[in-house]
């Protein structure tokens, strides 16, 4: 027996109120039940969702607990060498944990086990080995750049290198997931599994009496990586090794070397641009200053998940629809996914604003300076939402050349601007740089898919589709 909204509507209430919400009944059980693309794809995307949801709250909580525990210097400068760490290790992937994506669901619709077996063990041996050789590089840059550098970042940099390898194979992982459609196996360990254990980890040792710092706080992220990503390699594994049968691997590393790059840049670029921000905030001001930048920006990431979570229902079905052949049916998904990112993401956006000045108190009384920053730093993730997962879009249809060119140009813009507008007006100056890059990337990329796909990629035109 299966569940039907419809069904627990006409159950539970009163046959006038059933008659009036048995529309949304119904949608809900098209995409609860339906078996046809548009539903699958919304059930990734609702999964995604509600794993970002809770991973949002679960992230919002800890770094609450975390500028408590630390202080606000502290809290600046763990929150800098993670995200520096993180997108590091997003780079050492070299694209591979998105080309992934792309061809595992090509491979697969066409029976070519063979080459989906070797791109999987071929895409974690590469990135094991960018990853090692990217944490010597840091460690050997901090050791040896330590006159450059300020003391109180050599030792968290050193510790944070640490967790490089285990960071890039998770994000492999997570790719050969999503290439699946297995958005919950995908996106939990990242998400839900090991944020909740750097939490957990601070607090055991806060309880243990130690003082906790930038340095402790670190060794409990480096240790929970490791955790997470070796038992993400063992269920992601065995749920691989169910699907498909055993075989030969046959191996084209040029292929995939030659389309893993250009989308290495795109999503690096693209990783650089949503911290440049707080980075440059990091290199031209303080620790308590990239404290308050980023609890201001971890509570826009309430807003910015929706994006991210139809991205990771998405993308594998563009790549799926391509190899089918299905162009028209490509063109209503992307149209489709716009509206999927930007309603939601206005509605977060404003919620968001009215309950800000509470949540940013939380992480103590210092913080809530950051509030009018909130209204420019939202205003850009609703504009970026009214174009949707675009550059997904590119890069499972070839574009991803064209792609890295523009999130490359926008990296320039947001930097450049950051380093004017910093020095003269602070925290607002970085608000104010990525709002602008924002503009700038959203009118370059909604013109590139145009060109190049044909699709109308904003929320206007999916307004007039639905209308008709």
């Amino acid at each position: 027996m299966r569940f039907s909204t419809v069904d627990t509507t006409n159950a539970f209430l009163p046959a006038r109120i059933s008659q009036r919400v048995r529309p949304f009944a119904e949608k809900a059980d098209q995409i609860l039940l339906g078996g046809g693309d548009v539903a699958r794809t919304q059930r990734a995307s609702l999964a995604a969702f509600a794993i970002r949801i809770i991973s949002a709250v679960i992230a919002f909580v800890s770094q609450i607990v975390f500028a408590r525990m630390m202080g606000i210097d502290d809290y600046g400068i763990f929150v800098l060498v993670w995200i520096t760490m993180v997108i590091v290790a997003s780079l050492s992937c070299l694209g591979f944990q998105t080309a992934i994506i792309r061809f595992v669901p090509q491979y697969r619709e066409t029976g070519d086990l063979d080459h989906m077996r070797g791109i999987l063990l071929s895409s974690r041996l590469v990135v094991l080995l960018a990853s090692t050789l990217s944490a010597c590089a840091v460690i050997a840059i901090t050791w040896f750049g330590r006159s450059w550098i300020e003391a109180y970042y050599i030792t968290p940099f050193l510790i944070g290198a640490l967790s490089l390898p285990m960071i890039s194979l998770g994000d492999t992982l997570d790719g050969t997931a999503r290439s699946q459609g297995w958005t919950i196996r995908a996106l939990s360990p990242s998400y839900l599994a090991r944020p909740t254990l750097i939490l957990v980890f601070m607090v055991l040792a806060y309880l243990a009496g130690n003082e906790i710092d930038a340095v402790v706080g670190l060794q409990c992220a480096v240790l929970a990586s490791f955790l997470t990503t070796i038992a993400q390699l063992f269920f992601i594994t065995r749920s691989v090794d169910k699907t498909f049968p055993n075989g030969p691997r046959a191996y084209d590393l040029g292929l995939w070397t030659k389309v893993a790059l250009p989308i290495f840049l795109v999503e690096g670029f693209f990783f650089l641009l949503i911290n440049a921000d707080t980075l440059m905030v990091g290199l031209l001001m303080t620790p308590s200053d990239v404290a308050i930048y980023f609890a201001t920006v971890k509570t826009v990431a309430l807003v910015h998940f929706v994006f991210f979570a139809v991205k990771a229902g998405i993308a594998h079905r563009f790549a799926a629809l391509l190899a089918d052949g299905e162009n028209h049916a490509v063109h209503d998904m992307a149209l489709r996914s716009v509206t999927w990112t930007f309603w939601p993401s206005l509605l977060m956006g404003l919620v968001l604003l009215a309950f800000a000045p509470l949540l940013l108190s939380m992480f103590g009384p210092e913080f809530p300076q950051g509030y009018p920053l909130l209204f420019i730093l939202v205003a850009g993730v609703v504009v970026r939402a009214a174009i949707g997962p675009a550059e997904s879009l590119l890069n499972m249809t070839g574009h991803q050349n064209a792609c890295a060119v523009v999130f490359g140009s926008v990296l320039v813009v947001n930097i450049v601007l950051n380093a004017v507008l910093i020095p003269w007006i602070g925290l607002y100056g970085a608000a104010t740089a990525t709002f602008f890059a924002t503009l700038f990337e959203v009118f370059a990329l909604y013109q590139l898919v145009y060109r190049r796909i044909g699709v109308r990629m904003s929320i206007l035109t999916a307004r007039k589709m639905a209308a008709v």
